[in-house]
């Protein structure tokens, strides 16, 4: 079961590479560019995960998937909060609402949340 769980491992740090927010006229983002502290935990929280696989844990590794899965929708959820008051300024709610729309989030979110619920749902049942 390490190497599942290595596997999904794997696939939240190459994620928080990959393209997780598109914003119009700049360009897709990285777990680096939508908040640096955020990236930052998503990588300790993966390095104490990968301390539990190395150690044969697999509480570690379970407590440290599901805080990796709180971080991912808390991320997408202040990203689109940011979004919204963001364009707040403007006269109009309809206006606000169409602007913050044209934030999307990417692919690479599908790649976080899988890695993380492949290290989670990968333990070896004890007997």
């Amino acid at each position: 079961m390490k190497n599942i769980q290595l596997i999904g491992l794997i696939l939240v740090v190459v994620g928080s590479f990959l393209p997780l927010v598109h914003v119009p006229v700049i360009g897709n983002w990285n777990y680096w560019k939508v908040d640096h502290y955020l990236a930052i935990a998503c990588w300790v929280f993966s390095a104490i995960a990968l301390f539990g696989i190395m150690n044969n844990t697999p509480k570690i590794v379970k407590t440290f998937a599901v805080l990796l899965i709180i971080l991912f929708l808390f991320t997408i959820f202040a990203t689109k909060y940011q979004a919204f008051s963001y364009f707040s300024f403007l006269p109009f709610k309809s206006w606000t609402e169409t602007l913050a729309a044209t934030v999307k989030l990417k692919w690479g979110w599908a790649v976080e949340f899988l890695g993380a619920i492949i290290m989670l749902f990968a333990t070896k049942k004890k007997i």
